[in-house]
């Protein structure tokens, strides 16, 4: 998926490492994409075309190991890394919230980006199951009153979205627009106590989940079902979703204790094969690895420094390394940096992360001129 609003250079860095053949697009956005040798098909435009073709469906020997996906994430050295996604994955990341979630999806509001990969919660998700999948107006979270009309218009049952929009969300909106909500879950983001205090003091019928998974990990790893009268400091992000593992482990890769703060490794049929084009960035993240003589899994290391809690869900802590996240996007500070210092007058620079209330993060690069 490539996101008309994303740089060209970007695209254009999709479009060259994964050697796509087709780009399917509508007409009016040809211009946002850059120069590429990939044959163009306008699905809004060229359906005389279409009909021409043969109505016998192709015998196309899809196996589950095959791709359903790329997802681009942030690059460390300022060059993002795809992570190819296969069928098994997805079904697994799809049959897993049958299991997880005990009601079926009725109207489910769409807020990612289409190459965001929480995306893939909502469209498989959903239809899937025979719900209905709204589309939003364009940077429809920009606009809370918008956005709380749309809810109520067309009776939204479910959504995903950051903590931090969420808690804006339920701030501006009137409780009355969000009453058809039955679930809301939030990712991307930590979520914090005073989100779960505001969501069940305005909709208490509502069901609050907080989902915890990196792309690495086919959109989701861990959750948890928040309950009403949660009265922890930080939320946990629950326990591992059917057909998933977790491991904490110290730095010598031995599990953590109960308490201990750890790195979260993550096993099980969400785990993708590694990077795209990107052997030694694979060799480093994924990892096979025996715990207590049991024969050896595939792990995938998320950066990410969690604990175990006494009765089994997980606590999210931090990062281990340079990796943050703003708004649910996973962001390399030294992608930042890399970037920065391609300006000619630029000598040397650092990008940090500043937080000057709870909640409200943002990007600030800092810059020594020649």
């Amino acid at each position: 998926p490539l996101d008309p609003a994303y740089p060209q250079e970007r695209s254009a860095f999709m479009l060259a490492d994964t050697q796509a053949p087709i780009v399917l697009v509508h007409e009016k956005l040809a211009d946002s994409l850059p120069q590429h040798e990939a044959k163009t098909v306008f699905i809004d435009a060229e359906w005389d075309v279409i009909a021409n073709e043969d109505g016998v469906p192709p015998n196309v020997g899809t196996v589950p190991k095959n791709l359903a996906y790329i997802v681009y994430t942030s690059g460390s050295t300022g060059i993002p890394k795809g992570v190819p996604v296969s069928h098994h994955n997805l079904v697994h990341s799809t049959t897993a919230r049958f299991h997880f979630y005990e009601k079926n999806v009725d109207r489910f509001l769409l807020l990612s980006s289409f190459a965001f990969d929480s995306s893939m919660a909502g469209i498989f998700w959903t239809l899937c199951q025979g719900g209905t999948l709204l589309l939003p107006p364009h940077r429809i979270e920009l606009d809370t009153q918008q956005l709380a009309k749309i809810i109520n218009a067309h009776q939204i049952s479910q959504i995903l979205t950051l903590p931090s929009l969420y808690a804006i969300l339920l701030e501006q909106a009137d409780a009355a627009q969000l009453v058809s909500l039955q679930t809301v879950i939030v990712a991307g983001e930590e979520c914090r106590r005073g989100l779960v205090d505001s969501h069940y003091s305005r909709l208490p019928p509502a069901a609050l989940v907080n989902e915890y998974g990196p792309t690495e990990g086919t959109v989701w790893s861990t959750a948890y079902k928040v309950p009403a009268d949660f009265e922890g400091d930080r939320v946990p992000i629950g326990r591992p979703i059917p057909n998933m593992q977790t491991y904490i482990l110290d730095s010598l890769n031995h599990p953590a204790p109960i308490g201990v703060p750890g790195e979260l490794c993550i096993g099980g049929k969400g785990v993708t094969s590694g990077y795209f084009n990107r052997p030694e960035l694979t060799a480093e993240n994924f990892i096979e690895h025996s715990i207590a003589g049991q024969p050896p899994i595939r792990l995938y290391r998320t950066g990410d420094l969690t604990r175990y809690l006494s009765d089994g869900n997980i606590e999210f802590l931090g990062r281990i390394d340079h990796q943050v996240k703003i708004r649910g996007f996973r962001i390399e500070l030294g992608e930042i940096e890399a970037v920065l210092n391609q300006h000619p007058a630029i000598r040397e620079t650092v990008a940090v992360v500043r937080e000057d209330r709870p909640g409200d993060k943002r990007l600030v690069g800092y810059v020594v001129s020649h």
